[in-house]
């Protein structure tokens, strides 16, 4: 499976997201928070983005999950 510019932007949003819950969790300390200020416009647009890219991670990934077929090559035997 080849992920195309969309896809490459959400998963990186999704590991900052998981980065900063880990160090709120961890240490109380809000990486996003620090770096653009506490709730400033710029902070929640890159909240809204972090969860919107969860949203699309999850809709394609039960889109992969109905789609995923294992084709057998009949020549070789091998499965792709």
């Amino acid at each position: 499976m080849r992920l195309n510019t969309i896809d490459w932007i959400a998963y990186a949003l999704a590991i900052i997201g998981g980065l900063n819950w880990g160090l709120i969790g961890a240490f109380d300390f809000n990486l996003v928070a620090a770096i653009f200020g506490e709730m400033s416009t710029l902070s929640r647009i890159i909240y809204i983005l972090v969860g919107l890219s969860a949203l699309y991670l999850i809709y394609t990934g039960t889109k992969l999950g109905r789609t995923v077929h294992h084709h057998t090559d009949t020549h070789t035997n091998v499965v792709r």
